[in-house]
């Protein structure tokens, strides 16, 4: 399927400003695998696909977990944490990629983990980075991912983590195991 094909397959799943968003995460990523020797067009398939489930319903979701042997884990939170592996097995049931890089990066664009891929980085802050995101510290972040990948996803996990403490969110534990992978000695 060509990228094209794949937009025009996710454009109804979402708002315009969520396509908005998936467009700039896509040119992102892209720009990001070709500047760190990634597979740019593995870097296109997830930036497209990534948000496939955002819009979902929630007992949908928690359905798929539940009867497709997903992290049963996933059941206690909601769809920001819910349609990053709900996405993935959309990916793998409906649109047919089998890639497991491809599908890692869906699954754990939102969450991140530790040990993270190339890919499963480059999608992570390409994400938190696209052009059309607007928050306190996005400038430093997008100038750290044009100047080191591992320095970019270490400053965009500690910035995830500040922000759901700061909001008194709870923390997914993928989040933490990835935040201490990338500061412990």
């Amino acid at each position: 399927m060509e990228r094209n094909e794949y937009l025009e397959k996710i454009k109804s799943r979402m708002p315009e400003k969520r396509f908005i968003h998936t467009i700039g995460v896509m040119e992102t990523a892209i720009q990001l695998a070709e500047k760190y020797g990634a597979d740019a067009k593995k870097a296109e398939i997830a930036a497209i696909l990534h948000d496939v489930a955002k819009y979902a319903d929630e007992e949908w979701m928690k359905t798929i977990v539940k009867e497709h042997g997903l992290d049963l884990r996933l059941l206690d939170w909601g769809p920001e944490i819910l349609h990053g592996p709900v996405g993935a097995w959309i990916a793998e049931n409906e649109f047919q990629i089998h890639d497991e890089e491809i599908l890692n990066a869906i699954r754990f664009h939102t969450t991140g983990r530790a040990n993270m891929s190339k890919l499963e980085k480059i999608i992570y802050i390409a994400d938190m980075i696209e052009p059309n995101r607007k928050f306190d510290g996005v400038e430093k972040l997008r100038k750290k991912a044009q100047e080191d990948l591992d320095e970019a996803m270490r400053a965009s996990i500690r910035h995830t983590l500040a922000f759901l403490v700061e909001s008194k969110q709870p923390i997914f534990p993928d989040s933490i195991e990835c935040y201490n992978d990338y500061y412990k000695e």
